[in-house]
């Protein structure tokens, strides 16, 4: 069984040989150089079309032989939809027969949604080899943790060996530091044996500052009239952009149809510029339905700062119109504010009361559904959200983002109080709310997740001084000897020291903690998912002095979260009805339970005709 995603540019593979196709209206002439494996190069003019299209068909190209495209003033660029460059971003590309690859989940069906406990992990780190085979051989522990959904951080080709991966330039390109494409396969294949879905963190709102040839064959894929933090926007809405959308609408297909992905995490889609008829997200979700989605779920994660519910809403099937779910900061910013006290920055707007938008994320999903923002300078964020299904919206208590962003990368449990920490842990886990872990979380990992990059020179060391430049606005920071500690994100000491441990997976004080983890999942399996799928709206929710109680209306049960994130243990609290799903640190008499700080309690309670 092969999968293979048909695309109209690129290096194609057939019985007489290789299509060649790149997008270039800018340029008269383009020259294809081909060097077989172990041959010589060759140069070859390629056919213009008045679209802008630049064709050839050599009979003796094929897979494994690499090739590069030749500009009039004689730059040497790979294809940006190469399949695979494994001389780096500024190397020649490979050719690709995707239909080599022998699959083996032909059983496959993937996962519903509701059913989703995701853990992130970016492959550089996760294992000290960092490459997808070792990352393939630790995957049966993640679903015997009861992990069903594991998401990959960006793995688009970047420059140099080591990146976070949103410095990504070749958009059809896995990174050859990690492995080959037929490796990253085998890992894709290898998890839906196990029961894993896998998602694929994509970057469609900019390309990394280093090796982007776009810039030089094809300016028209930019739109220098708009701009963002990484320079002029991609053109999705002006001339030239039906060409644009396609070749991100092609990104998404194929790496659902040809590497069999469950389905994408789009990274910060609040930057893309896009004033379309249609966003390109939803152009997106409309592919993907007409498409892969038709045989299997497919899933469809936003990352948005702009908290637009109206990208998450539900047609009169209950199916997304565009996102199945998106990355809840908001719930993260409270409980960081809960845990650690910390209220620099964008956590200013969840420092009034943490506890109280902490049970509003909980209940509704976003804790900014149009108000002012003072961190924002007054202005309004987001949209309401209480129409939502609880599972729109993917929870967690760190991410690479709210992990990496710091000076030295350190974990909420280096940070946070341990009390309400494993309180936190138990909400989230216990909510309807689709949970989402950081790599290390399940077994608190000591290590840091630092910030980490392979630029060349001169740009290596602006990436390093704007680094440090930034954290100079904190009070910790404010002297320089301070930001001579941040560590380099370039040398090679900062990647290695962000590697998981996993020899501490087995220590005492760690293991409990996987222990405690794969107890709170083995409940939410059991008992909670059944009665997830198809449930509506927000849930309610209430806090007073730090305790915190919200309820949520699903099919057939209504769930009940009781938990004392005050500064004092409290009395006298009302026993929610139901069965009991979890507790801890809960004492009941005659007047009630007794909250000690950090107590959680969870029970399940039927409803009427349920």
């Amino acid at each position: 069984m092969s999968h293979i995603h048909r695309m109209p540019f690129g290096a194609t593979v057939h019985g007489g040989g290789v299509d060649f196709a790149l997008w270039a209206p800018s340029m008269d002439r383009i020259v294809l150089v081909h060097t077989p494996a172990g041959g010589a190069a060759s140069s070859h003019a390629m056919q213009r079309s008045a679209d802008g299209w630049h064709r050839l068909t050599l009979a003796e190209a094929g897979h494994g032989d690499s090739y590069a495209y030749r500009l009039p003033d004689g730059t040497t660029m790979p294809d940006p939809a190469s399949r695979f460059n494994p001389q780096d971003v500024h190397g020649p590309s490979r050719i690709v027969d995707p239909g080599r690859f022998a699959w083996t989940d032909t059983a496959w069906r993937g996962r519903p949604w509701h059913e989703a406990v995701i853990y992130e992990l970016h492959v550089g780190t996760f294992t000290e080899e960092g490459t997808f085979q070792a990352a393939r051989e630790r995957l049966g522990e993640l679903a015997e943790l009861g992990i069903t959904a594991v998401e990959l951080m960006p793995l688009a080709d970047f420059p140099g060996a080591r990146n976070w991966g949103y410095d990504g330039v070749l958009q059809f390109a896995p990174d050859a530091s990690y492995g080959s494409p037929d490796d990253l396969k085998a890992l894709v294949d290898t998890a839906h044996a196990l029961g894993l879905m896998v998602l694929l963190d994509v970057v469609y709102n900019h390309f990394g500052p280093e090796g982007n040839y776009l810039h030089a064959c094809c300016p028209e894929f930019f739109d220098a009239a708009q701009h963002t933090p990484w320079g002029s926007a991609i053109n999705f809405g002006g001339p030239g952009s039906r060409t644009v959308r396609d070749f991100f609408i092609h990104n998404a297909l194929y790496w659902v149809e040809e590497f069999h992905f469950d389905g994408l995490r789009m990274d910060a889609i609040h930057a893309i510029r896009d004033a379309s008829p249609m966003h390109i997200v939803r152009e997106i979700r409309e592919a993907l339905n007409a498409g892969p989605a038709r045989e299997r779920p497919v899933h469809l994660v936003l990352e948005n700062d702009a908290n637009q519910a109206s990208l998450l809403a539900r047609d009169g099937n209950g199916l997304p119109v565009a996102g199945t779910a998106q990355w809840n900061d908001d719930l993260h910013h409270a409980v960081h504010v809960l845990a650690t006290g910390e209220r620099d920055g964008y956590y200013a707007d969840y420092a009034d009361d943490a506890a109280a938008g902490f049970a509003r994320a909980l209940a509704e999903g976003f804790v900014y559904q149009g108000q002012p923002s003072a961190f924002r300078g007054g202005e309004p964020r987001g949209e309401p959200s209480t129409q939502l299904p609880s599972t729109a919206f993917v929870s967690y208590l760190q991410t690479h983002d709210q992990v990496g962003n710091r000076a030295f990368g350190e974990r909420i449990h280096a940070l946070g109080d341990p009390v309400l920490v494993r309180a936190a842990l138990a909400c989230v886990l216990l909510s309807p709310h689709v949970p989402m872990f950081f790599m290390g979380d399940e077994f608190a990992a000591s290590s840091p997740f630092l910030y980490f990059c392979d630029f060349g020179p001169e740009l290596a060391s602006a990436v390093a001084e704007g680094r440090r430049a930034e954290f100079g606005r904190f009070a910790a920071f404010a002297d320089e000897a301070a930001r001579a500690r941040i560590p380099d994100p370039n040398a090679a000491e900062t990647f290695q020291a962000s590697k998981l441990r996993w020899r501490e997976r087995g220590t005492r004080a760690h293991f409990a903690h996987l222990c405690k983890v794969q107890q709170l999942l083995d409940v939410r399996h059991r008992l909670l998912v059944p009665h997830l799928a198809g449930a509506l709206g927000a849930g309610s929710h209430g806090c007073e002095e730090g305790v915190i109680r919200v309820q949520w209306e699903l099919s057939g049960k209504r769930l009940h979260l009781l938990a004392n994130f005050g500064t004092q243990p409290a009395a006298e609290a009302a026993a929610p009805a139901g069965a009991l799903l979890y507790s801890w640190g809960i004492v009941a008499d005659a007047a009630g339970l007794q909250l000690e700080r950090g107590a959680v309690h969870a029970t399940l309670e039927d409803m009427a005709g349920g």
